[in-house]
């Protein structure tokens, strides 16, 4: 135990200091919010209701899917999981110091958003707090999970790109982040649907802000959980020591199986 936390508290340190990580898991995230924040209720006064749940859900899915895969294949590709094996540290421990690290990064990040946005922007402010935190940690949760998958399932970091984005950039358009999904066309809402932002930004509206829900809030929630589980489990089932290991437990596309949940929301909540 005293090793996971020394392990822990190195990660965390190391997320301050080295320059790329101090980028994707604060300067990224706040530049975007303040960028954000200035121009775009000039342009739809009705942003400024939902600012603060958009500008937490791009910190979470921007820190996560665009700053974890990457490190995890240049550690494989260098060869640094193969001594953490012979030292005898599992798999489980690997992948769950830079998830937890990276959780408490946003959380730091989501605390200065949530509360500089009313004195900058006049955004108001969660009317459920309770509701508030147990969305963002389970959101954050599903996020760092899925790209902790990424990441294991990924042959390259030319890969994770691409991997990374084919849920980010829908998820910006098309998960509530940019524009209310009321504001889709019916068929584009409902396959949105399948973007674990969808159902986050729906239970941020509905149950932490006081709005108007578009469909189950804690359906989504229990399906953002799921989600999170399968793809946690699946990243060490298919983890990878080094990029010589010829054995797999199995093939990469099992990481699909992820997705299960939000397929089946299409369904209950479609």
């Amino acid at each position: 135990m005293r090793a996971f936390l020394n392990h822990f508290l190195f990660e965390f340190k190391t997320g301050i200091r080295n320059r790329q990580m101090l980028f994707m898991n604060y300067l990224f995230p706040l530049g975007v919010y303040l960028l954000l924040g200035f121009i775009f209720p000039q342009i739809n006064p009705g942003f400024l209701d939902t600012l603060i749940p958009s500008m937490v859900m791009f910190a979470i899915i921007g820190t996560t899917l665009l700053g974890m895969p990457d490190p995890i294949v240049s550690a494989r590709e260098n060869g640094i999981y193969r001594s953490y094996k012979i030292n005898g540290i599992p798999a489980a421990s690997i992948l769950a110091i830079p998830g937890l690290t990276t959780m408490l990064h946003l959380t730091v990040v989501t605390a200065i958003i949530t509360f500089s946005a009313p004195f900058l922007f006049n955004a108001p402010l969660p009317v459920n707090w309770g509701v508030y935190v147990l969305v963002f940690l389970v959101m954050a949760f599903s996020s760092a999970s899925l790209s902790l998958l990424i990441g294991v399932i990924s042959p390259s970091t030319r890969m994770t790109i691409l991997y990374s984005q084919l849920v980010f950039l829908p998820s910006m358009l098309l998960g509530g982040i940019m524009m209310p999904t009321s504001f889709l066309p019916e068929t584009v809402a409902r396959i949105s649907l399948i973007l674990p932002p969808t159902h986050a930004m729906n239970a941020f509206n509905a149950l932490a802000m006081g709005q108007e829900a578009l469909f189950n809030p804690w359906t989504g929630i229990v399906l953002l959980l799921l989600g999170g589980v399968i793809a946690a489990g699946l990243a060490v089932y298919l983890f990878n020591w080094d990029r010589h290991n010829t054995t797999q437990r199995g093939h990469p596309l099992l990481a699909l199986l992820a997705m299960l949940p939000y397929v089946a929301g299409i369904f209950l909540m479609g």
